[in-house]
């Protein structure tokens, strides 16, 4: 747990966002959540895609539910 403390705020808010809406043209991780949910996710590199995307986000939910966890801000 200790990594996710040193990680700031800030860098991982602004790595998140940016990681979730490339390429800035059409949006990978919003397209594979869709293939995702109507059952068409297939293919080895979509799974890749869908992983790459959103590992930001969950890196920051996992500290999120850390410092919740702890209870302190």
């Amino acid at each position: 747990m200790q990594f996710l403390e040193r990680i700031p705020y800030t860098f991982l808010i602004v790595f998140a966002i940016v990681m979730a809406l490339l390429p800035f043209g059409s949006s990978h991780l919003l397209e594979k959540s869709r293939m995702l949910m109507a059952g068409t996710l297939r293919r080895p590199i979509d799974w890749f895609d869908l992983v790459w995307h959103s590992w930001p986000l969950l890196l920051l939910a996992a500290k999120l539910a850390a410092q919740y966890l702890r209870g302190s801000r």
